[in-house]
């Protein structure tokens, strides 16, 4: 029996080559010969081909092959159904070696050409032809069979069409068969159109490339001679090589595909094409990406041909888009001329970063990975990656370099070491060579300005963070595409007594605290009032009216959350907040003794004597809030409306995601429609709503690309960069923040005659947000267009005046933590070490003493199982992470009040807030002082 990692191997080796099988699978002649698929699943995969095409059906017949769990040899019998069914091409797939490159490339070429000309393909003698196939063995007798019933039911045409879908599937070599049979049945006209030589010998020939055109060349390159040497097939030829312009090059990608840029996107490339340092803006689905993809390759042709070797790193911000960039753009174009590498934070290679940088000429990776290993080299280790060892950089969504921003850091180390090499040009020594520098964005945004002047200036300094010397834009004219916009607004409850009950509920707590508010409960006004309240009395150790404003911050949650989302989930999130402040009180061996206040004696008896109430009306559907009423049956629209849709739900929080997805998946009219949702939301620790690992992110954005799921529903992780082509709707749930995000969030809906909907929520104010966020946009057109049109000389006086390099000054010392519960001193700067570029630990044995581990709790969302909390008041500080077999106490910063130079910070809710650089956690040094207290106890 197959070991469970041999399964994962051979379900991994299926799930790589799922795009390659879609294209090579006949799913009827396949399910014939497999026979661990239930019948009535067969009877699906075969109604899904008959409706949607194989491809489709091939899908959901790589789901049923790989589903879980495995009956023995499963894998062995799918290959050989694959070889019996006739598709012995896809069959080589599943082999040790797969088709090398070219072979792959050769046959999507061929493909193509049949593809492109299958108007005049139809015209064949198919019955004689499909005689011929099938003695060859190009065709199987089920293949034949289907063929001569579809001749005889649907006349030649219908015949000529179901051959021509068969014999692309088969095995390789049918190419050149299938020209031979051409020729041999005498399609003449056909057979010169399809490759064939003119002068060829009718009685039968050698079919090597010489006698072959198509054999031995490019596509691109074959349909040019034919539209010179074929006159009669010219216009159909012209518009076969149109049609693949447009498409750029062939699906495998091999050395001799071309990549053919439209006037826009050459326009804005030719400055990076002689070596300067720009910054593309196009708006979303225009194709920058594939720009970026040109620009690699001709510089990479350019050192090649100048005898030098190039490097190219391609940065992402974000871990779904290295996957994407690697896969869709620059792998299929540069293989196999240049070794092209991808690498993540979940990155499964065995070999270091420097390893990689060295072995390849292209990486594409999390800007962060590149950061931490600039940062080895300028510290002298040996695991480094200096910038002179690379020639070009590309900063994909490149508006992130501003400040506290990891693109900034490393812009930053470049324009630092620009500066120190105008010196040494002074002081006539060599100088340290830098990279070449391209940027790529759709919206560099305004910066929060409202001034045209101000506006300039927040785009000319991400210029000047970038060194770039344009930034680059044009018209898309014909290639322009606008979604649909639709606004839907919300009627208010005629009744809403659960959140009447919430609202009472603040009420008390504001006269138990004597705090008075100066705005309305729900209101992002209160929200902003209520954070200011709790980090004033934060600073001022008022714990009283710092914990009452806390439980204030959640009820206006619970009360935000029922305009959004269901009651039920509503309730939810209040009941478990209490439930975690009443853990927070207990410790499982009872040890310590954890103190407990009045007010907080209060605050838990408060919500006790209310939760059976609201409970009870939270089960009632009548006074469920209309925003979701609006979202379903604009969902519907979009199903009803559109033979395959496939739509992005954007939404605030975490939590609106999951609740969301869960409400989708229960709703039987959308279940009616075929729905089918799934969420996606971010990796960080910011929220306590346990975040999504990189891989479980992946796993569903590829189901949604298969469309094994239609609706995603996304926080902001989703608004930069993700590309799906047939992704048709947008809906922005209750959500509108800035201009940047409006841009990117439109531009999600890439298929044609997509359309973007605003759905209102209670207190959102989305209408007026939007309407500013247009206003910025036109603002920013206008600004890119204005610093256009400056002279170079006017522009570099600009772009300097604003390249001030700032160097973070080591503070550690000066900064202090305090409990943000009791206020207790915790420690210094000096006793915090970082992992990874993100995770702020402290190891030391005094800090070991002051708080206790907790585990989290069975349905706690967190992926750590044990969090750490003072040993005094219970307060939360952070979670218990293990780190290479070490068990590290990893601390968040909004958990404490920070002083910095003797004064209380109010406002400190992330790291980058401080400006401190921490040093890297010495693994070795902490290993050796564990292994020490090991030998001092025995």
């Amino acid at each position: 029996m197959a070991s469970d990692n041999d399964n994962d191997v051979k379900e991994h080796l299926i799930e790589c080559y799922r795009q390659r099988l879609r294209q090579l699978i006949k799913v009827d002649q396949v399910l014939d010969h497999i026979h661990f698929i239930e019948p009535g699943q067969k009877e699906q995969i075969r109604q899904k081909a008959r409706t949607d095409g194989d491809s489709a059906a091939t899908d959901q017949l790589i789901s049923a092959v790989i589903a879980k769990p495995h009956v023995d040899g499963w894998f062995t019998a799918f290959v050989d159904a694959l070889i019996n069914g006739g598709c012995e091409f896809a069959a080589e797939y599943m082999k040790v070696i797969p088709p090398e490159p070219e072979v792959e490339a050769e046959h999507d070429q061929r493909v193509k050409l049949i593809q492109l000309l299958s108007p005049s393909l139809m015209d064949m003698k198919t019955e004689d032809v499909r005689v011929e196939c099938f003695s060859r063995g190009l065709l199987t007798l089920e293949d034949s069979e289907i063929i001569k019933a579809a001749t005889t039911n649907q006349g030649n045409m219908g015949g000529a069409r179901e051959l021509l879908r068969y014999i692309v599937r088969g095995r390789r070599g049918w190419f050149s068969e299938f020209l031979e049979i051409l020729r041999k049945t005498e399609h003449l006209h056909l057979y010169e159109l399809t490759g064939g030589s003119p002068d060829s010998d009718k009685k039968g020939d050698s079919h090597d490339s010489s006698t072959h055109p198509a054999q031995g060349m490019s596509l691109v390159k074959y349909l040019c001679l034919q539209m010179t040497h074929s006159p009669p097939a010219t216009s159909i030829v012209s518009e076969a090589l149109l049609c693949f312009t447009v498409l750029g090059a062939a699906a495998g990608g091999s050395e001799k595909a071309e990549i053919v840029l439209r006037d826009y996107q050459m326009d804005v490339a030719r400055p990076a094409l002689e070596g300067k340092n720009i910054i593309v803006c196009l708006p979303t689905g225009s194709g920058k990406t594939r720009v970026a993809v040109y620009i690699t390759k001709k510089h990479l042709d350019c050192r090649r041909a100048e005898g030098s070797s190039g490097k190219v790193v391609v940065l992402v911000n974000k871990v779904p888009l290295v996957e994407q960039h690697y896969s869709a753009e620059f792998l299929p174009f540069l293989k196999p001329a240049y070794k092209v590498e991808r690498v993540s934070g979940d990155c499964q290679l065995k070999i270091s970063f420097t390893e990689i940088v060295k072995k390849n000429d292209v990486i594409i990776c999390t800007a962060q990975i590149l950061e931490n290993f600039l940062e080895r080299s300028n510290k002298g280790e040996d695991e480094g990656v200096e910038l002179s060892a690379l020639t070009l950089i590309v900063i994909d969504e490149c508006h992130h370099t501003q400040k506290g921003e990891v693109y900034n850091h490393i812009m930053m180390r470049y324009l630092m070491q620009k500066h120190k090499n105008k010196r040494l040009k002074k002081e006539q020594k060599e100088p340290m060579l830098l990279p070449q520098i391209l940027g790529l964005t759709a919206s560099p945004g305004v910066g929060g300005a409202t001034k045209m002047v101000k506006v300039e200036d927040h785009i000319l300094r991400i210029c000047a963070n970038l060194d770039a010397s344009r930034i680059m834009t044009r018209d898309l004219g014909e290639f322009q595409r606008e979604p649909r916009k639709n606004n839907l607004p919300v009627e208010d409850r005629k009744e809403d007594p659960f959140g009447d009950v919430i609202k009472n509920i603040m009420n008390s707590i504001q006269t138990h605290a004597e705090l008075s508010p100066t705005s309305d409960f729900g209101s992002q006004n209160y929200e902003q009032w209520v954070v200011q309240k709790e980090r004033i009395a934060a600073t001022e150790e008022n714990q009283k009216v710092r914990i009452c404003s806390e439980h204030l911050r959640q009820y206006n949650e619970g009360l935000n959350l029922s305009h959004t989302i269901r009651m039920q989930d509503a309730f939810s999130f209040l009941n478990k907040y209490h439930e975690e402040e009443i853990q927070k009180k207990t410790t499982p061996d009872d040890e310590h003794v954890i103190e407990k206040t009045v007010t907080e004696i209060f605050l838990s008896n408060l919500f006790g004597e209310k939760k059976e109430e609201l409970q009870q009306l939270a089960s009632k559907p009548e006074y469920e809030n209309d925003s979701l009423s609006q979202l379903r049956c604009q969902i519907l629209r979009e199903f009803s409306s559109r033979k395959e849709a496939r739509g992005i739900i954007f939404t605030k929080t975490r939590r609106s995601a999951i609740a969301l997805s869960q409400w989708i998946q229960e709703d039987p009219k959308c279940a009616d429609v075929g729905v089918k949702a799934a969420y996606v939301i971010g990796g960080g620790d910011q929220s306590v709503v346990k975040p999504m690992t990189n891989t479980e992110q992946r796993d569903v954005l590829n189901k949604f690309r298969n469309g094994e799921v239609n609706v995603l529903i996304a926080t902001t992780v989703a608004e930069e960069g993700l590309d799906i082509p047939a992704c048709n709707f947008v809906i922005r749930y209750g959500l509108v923040t800035n201009e940047i995000a409006m841009i990117q969030a439109k531009g999600r809906g890439r298929a044609e005659d997509s359309s973007y909907t605003l759905v209102d929520v209670k207190n959102s104010g989305v209408a007026e947000k939007e309407c500013v966020n247009e206003y910025r946009i036109t603002l920013m057109n206008k600004a890119i267009t204005k610093i256009g049109a400056l002279n170079q000389a006017e522009y570099d006086k600009r772009v300097r005046s604003l390249q001030t390099v700032l160097k973070l000054k080591q503070q550690k010392g000066e900064v202090k933590f305090s409990c943000r519960g009791c206020s207790k001193h915790i420690c210094t700067g000096d006793d915090i070490q970082i992992i990874e570029g993100m995770h702020r630990v402290n190891v030391t044995p005094e800090f070991s003493e002051l708080f206790i581990p907790k585990e989290n709790s069975p349905n706690e969302q967190s992926e750590d199982k044990y969090y750490i909390a003072c040993k005094k008041c219970g307060q939360r500080w952070g979670s218990m992470m293990l780190y290479r077999g070490i068990d590290c106490p990893s601390i968040h910063v909004k958990n404490f009040v920070v002083s910095f130079n003797g004064e209380k910070k109010s406002k400190c809710t992330k790291w980058s807030e401080l400006p401190i650089k921490f040093p890297n956690f010495d693994y070795n040094e902490h290993a050796n002082r564990i292994v020490e207290s090991y030998d001092d106890e025995s």
